[in-house]
């Protein structure tokens, strides 16, 4: 197995996704669900996600697909990555165990499936708004906000780029 393939292998489906929440539940593990486009790996996420991490044994990531991103209205050239390397991307990082795709307009129904013990998004959002919360809470897990990294973000990384041409 070459190392591509390693880390592809942790781009899992819904069928793979159930075999491996089964074997971490096994074992004990506490779970951490997080999501976003991550459009433009930057420093920024990274902070975000070792963070994320931090919170438990196991990070999930759920990656919205293109068609997914394009319905946020992030703008006309998003997302600038297609799915494939952004999943691939992330899948790479070492504190990540798996990455799902998602094609919802938001990640609830994945949340569902996962039934993660940790929900983690940025602080932007106040916690009971964020999607989830209540499936999450529910459980009696956690919901928690992590205070992004000043001056990164792939919107302003995405400017200085069109400003340079």
């Amino acid at each position: 197995m070459n190392k591509l393939d390693f880390i592809n292998g942790r781009i899992l489906d819904d069928a793979t996704l159930d075999h491996q929440l089964a074997i971490w539940r096994f074992k004990s593990k506490s779970i951490v669900f997080t999501n976003g486009c991550f459009d433009l790996l930057h420093l920024g996420h990274i902070d975000y996600l070792s963070k994320a991490k931090d919170k438990g044994d196991i990070l999930i990531i759920g990656i919205n697909t293109d068609d997914s991103v394009r319905r946020l209205n992030k703008g006309s050239s998003r997302p600038i990555t297609d799915e494939k390397a952004r999943a691939t991307i992330m899948a790479a990082l070492g504190f990540v165990d798996a990455i799902v795709l998602f094609d919802e307009d938001t990640p609830y129904e994945l949340i569902k499936k996962v039934q993660p013990d940790v929900l983690v998004k940025g602080e932007d959002y106040k916690v009971e708004d964020i999607v989830g919360y209540d499936i999450v809470s529910a459980k009696g897990g956690r919901v928690e906000t992590i205070a992004f990294l000043e001056g990164y973000s792939t919107t302003a990384i995405e400017r200085r780029i069109i400003a340079a041409v």
